[in-house]
């Protein structure tokens, strides 16, 4: 990586954590929105609904006893990995990448959406008790509590990556090598 492109990454960063923390509130409302929507679609009645509450998200359903404790799930666990993928587009700025870049960040918000499901459905499966027990068998609570932990540890750092590979470097071949190889190539037309 050159200096410029380093110089790049950094202010990328800097700014996808600017944009990231002005932005998760409304995000975040978005995020449950979303999400509370696809669950509510697959369940036999429809009772959740998340809400954003400071910094997390907040699963409400008809069924909770009316003075249980509400779960609230850390939200920006699940979306801090838009500074990451900011950076990383950074690296080539070019306006001609803008709407891969608005590609990436419409299925990193896809993504963000199964994650939050993903997490739900864990908490259904294995935090509240005799409920989870009845309402859940081992392979379901396996999948849910997989499928959130995978995220956890690798998902949420490889999708960044994943993305901006599939929609931006992939094209170019690995890192800078293509453009320095067609640089050496305008050389030597230029001496020949």
């Amino acid at each position: 990586m050159t200096g410029r492109a380093a110089l790049r990454l950094f202010l990328g960063f800097l700014a996808g954590l600017l944009v990231w923390l002005a932005l998760s509130s409304p995000y975040e409302r978005a995020l449950a929105g979303s999400a509370g929507t696809v669950l509510r679609l697959f369940e036999r009645p429809a009772v959740t609904r998340l809400e954003a509450a400071g910094g997390g998200i907040r699963i409400e359903r008809k069924d909770f006893p009316p003075g249980s404790p509400r779960p609230v799930l850390p939200a920006t666990d699940i979306h801090f990995n838009f500074v990451l993928l900011l950076s990383l587009f950074a690296i080539d700025p070019p306006a001609a990448r803008f709407g891969r870049f608005l590609s990436a960040l419409i299925l990193l918000f896809l993504i963000h959406i199964t994650a939050l499901i993903f997490q739900v459905q864990s908490v259904y499966a294995m935090a509240l008790g005799p409920w989870s027990a009845a309402h859940y068998g081992p392979i379901a609570r396996n999948a849910w509590a997989g499928g959130f932990h995978f995220y956890q540890i690798v998902g949420r750092f490889a999708a960044p990556f994943a993305l901006w590979w599939a929609l931006l470097r992939r094209e170019e071949g690995e890192g800078t090598a293509p453009r320095a190889a067609s640089a050496r190539r305008k050389k030597r037309k230029k001496r020949g």
